[in-house]
C-alpha cells in the first residue's frame, strides 16, 4: 500500500490553493464541498471560478506564491505547470507539515486527490496512487452504477438514529443490530423514497432489539477458492465481510485474509504435513465454542470445504452441539487448477469420468481402490501427491495403466506463480524434482493432459505482480 486512504476534516478549516486555472477551479471545489475556505494565489482567474458553488468562502488574497501564505493553513493544493516553481510550494508545505498536493506530479505530494462517489455521508475514494489516473476513473465510473444516490439517505437515517440506537442497544451488540437494519425492508424503504416508513419500521427494530438479545452466534463454512482472490464466491464475499472471528488455515492467503472485515478478530489453526498444529478435534470445539460466545465465525479453507477439506467432521460437531451453521461451496482445486493448465477433466475422445483421490502417505504406503482408479477411459486427480509421486505412478502402472500415460503436476494453480510440468507416467517423478517444485501441488493423470499444449491459455507472466509477493495456496492443494 504506497499510500493510506485518510479523510480530512476541512469543515471551517482555511485551504490554499495555487493557481487560477480552469483546473484550479475544480480542485477548489473539492475543498468547498468539504465545507473549507479558500485562499487562492493567482495572477488571474479562470471564469470558471465564479461558477463555483460556495463561491463567498473563495478569496483571491496575492497575486503570486509566498511562503507567508501558509501560516494558519490546513491543506494546500497547486496547480503549476513549471517543475522548479511547484517544487519550492510543496518543500515550503512540506516543511510546516502542511499536506499539499501538486497537480500531475505525485513526486512533489504528500497526499493525492482520489477519484471520490460523493453518497453523503457515505464516501467511497478510488485512486490508483497517480499511477493510473484513467483507470480509477473508470473504476469510480462502475462503482457509481453499483452504489445509488439513496444509500446517502440511508446514512443520514442511521446518523438520524444512532443516538437513540446507543441508549436502547448493548455496545456488543449494535453491529449485529445495523447489520440487520440495513439487510431489512427500512433499506428498501429508503431506496425507493418512502423514508416515513422507514423510520417508522426502524424505530419498531429498536424497541424489539432493547427487550430481545439479538447476538446469537453461527458458523459461516467457507471454501475460499484454489488460492485466486477472484474465483470467491459472491456469497463467500459477504460472509467474510460480517464475521466476528476468522478461523483459517495455512494455505488461506493474506490477500484472502485482507478481503475479511478488518477489525474481525483472527485465529490460525494451519496444518502442514505431519504438522497438525491444532487436531481437529480441538478446531471442532473451537467452532463450538465461538458460536456459543455469541460470535459469528467465519471457517475458511481453500478450496471446497467438502473436498479433502474436513468439512463435513467439522460440521457434525456443530449439529452435535446445536450451532446453527451455513456452508458455502468453493471452487475445488481439481476444477479451479485444470482450468487454468489448460486441462479438461473430462473430453469425448479421452475421458468420461473424474476420479478425485488423496495421495497422503501413510506408513509409506496408500490405500485405495486401485482397480476403480487405473481406468484408461477416467481421469485421475491426485491431491496432496507430491510427496509420494514416484510410489503413486508406480501404482498406477501395476494397477494396469501404461507407463506412457500422460501426466501433469501443476504448482499453484491459478496464481501468477502457477507452474505446470508435463510429461507422462514414467518420467513425471523425475521431471518434478529437476523443477523442484514445492506444494501446493495437483496431479492430472491421463489422456486430456495432451490436450495442455493447445488449450493452454492462462499465461501467468501477463498477470498482475501482487500475489507473487504474498502467493496464494490452497489447502486442498496442499502435501
Amino acid at each position: 500500500m504506497n499510500y493510506l486512504p485518510i479523510f480530512l476534516d476541512l469543515r471551517d478549516r482555511q485551504c490554499l490553493v495555487v493557481g487560477g486555472s480552469e483546473a484550479a477551479a475544480r480542485k477548489a471545489e473539492l475543498f468547498l464541498r468539504a465545507g473549507a475556505r479558500v485562499d487562492v494565489a493567482a495572477s488571474e482567474l479562470h471564469e470558471a471560478w465564479a461558477r463555483l458553488p460556495n463561491a463567498e468562502r473563495v478569496h483571491r488574497v496575492a497575486d503570486n506564491f509566498q511562503a507567508l501564505l501558509l501560516d494558519g493553513k490546513d491543506a494546500v493544493i497547486v496547480v503549476e505547470e513549471d517543475l522548479a516553481r511547484a517544487r519550492v510550494i510543496s518543500e515550503a508545505a512540506r516543511s510546516r507539515q502542511i499536506p499539499v498536493n501538486v497537480a500531475d506530479k505525485p513526486e512533489l505530494c504528500s497526499f493525492i486527490l482520489p477519484s471520490i462517489i460523493d453518497r453523503s455521508p457515505i464516501m467511497i475514494a478510488v485512486s490508483s496512487g497517480g499511477e493510473s489516473p484513467v483507470l480509477a476513473r473508470m473504476l469510480r465510473a462502475r462503482l457509481e452504477t453499483l452504489v445509488p444516490a439513496a444509500y446517502g439517505r440511508l446514512g443520514a437515517l442511521a446518523s438520524k438514529w444512532k443516538d437513540r440506537v446507543r441508549i436502547a442497544i448493548k455496545p456488543e451488540q449494535r453491529r449485529a443490530f445495523w447489520e440487520k437494519v440495513f439487510l431489512s425492508p427500512v433499506a428498501e424503504m429508503v431506496f425507493s423514497g418512502r423514508d416515513a416508513e422507514a423510520e417508522k419500521q426502524l424505530e419498531g427494530l429498536i424497541s424489539d432489539a432493547a427487550t430481545h438479545d439479538i447476538s446469537r452466534g453461527e458458523v459461516y463454512l467457507v471454501g475460499a477458492g484454489p488460492g485466486n482472490p477472484d474465483l470467491l464466491t459472491f456469497r463467500a464475499l459477504r460472509l467474510m465481510q460480517q464475521a466476528d472471528v476468522i478461523v483459517h488455515d495455512r494455505l488461506v492467503s493474506q490477500p484472502i485474509l485482507d478481503m475479511c472485515r478488518r477489525d474481525a478478530e483472527r485465529i490460525y489453526v494451519g496444518k502442514e504435513r505431519d504438522d497438525h498444529a491444532v487436531p481437529q478435534e480441538e478446531i471442532n470445539l473451537l467452532l463450538v465454542r465461538l458460536a456459543k460466545e455469541g460470535k459469528r465465525t467465519l471457517r475458511l479453507k481453500g478450496g471446497d470445504p467438502f473436498i479433502f477439506g474436513r468439512g463435513g467432521e467439522e460440521i457434525e460437531t456443530l449439529v452435535e452441539h446445536g450451532v446453527p451453521f451455513q456452508v458455502v461451496p468453493g471452487i475445488t482445486a481439481a476444477a479451479g487448477v485444470a482450468s487454468y493448465a489448460g486441462i479438461p477433466l473430462t473430453h469425448r475422445d479421452y475421458a468420461q469420468s473424474v476420479a478425485f483421490v488423496t495421495g497422503h502417505l501413510k506408513d509409506n504406503t496408500f490405500n485405495m481402490n486401485w482397480d476403480g482408479i487405473a481406468r484408461h477411459d477416467q481421469t485421475i486427480v491426485i491431491y496432496m501427491g507430491l510427496k509420494g509421486l514416484p510410489l503413486l505412478c508406480e501404482a498406477l502402472v501395476k494397477h494396469g495403466l501404461d507407463q506412457t500415460t500422460p501426466a501433469a503436476i501443476i504448482q499453484q494453480g491459478t496464481l501468477p506463480t502457477q507452474r505446470v510440468v508435463t510429461g507422462t507416467l514414467a518420467t513425471l517423478p523425475e521431471l518434478a524434482a529437476a523443477a523442484g517444485l514445492k506444494a501446493p501441488t495437483l496431479i492430472i493423470v491421463g489422456n486430456v493432459v495432451k490436450l495442455r499444449e493447445k488449450l493452454g491459455w492462462y499465461q501467468p507472466e501477463l498477470h498482475s505482480d501482487q500475489t507473487r509477493r504474498s502467493p496464494l495456496e490452497s489447502p486442498d492443494q496442499l502435501r
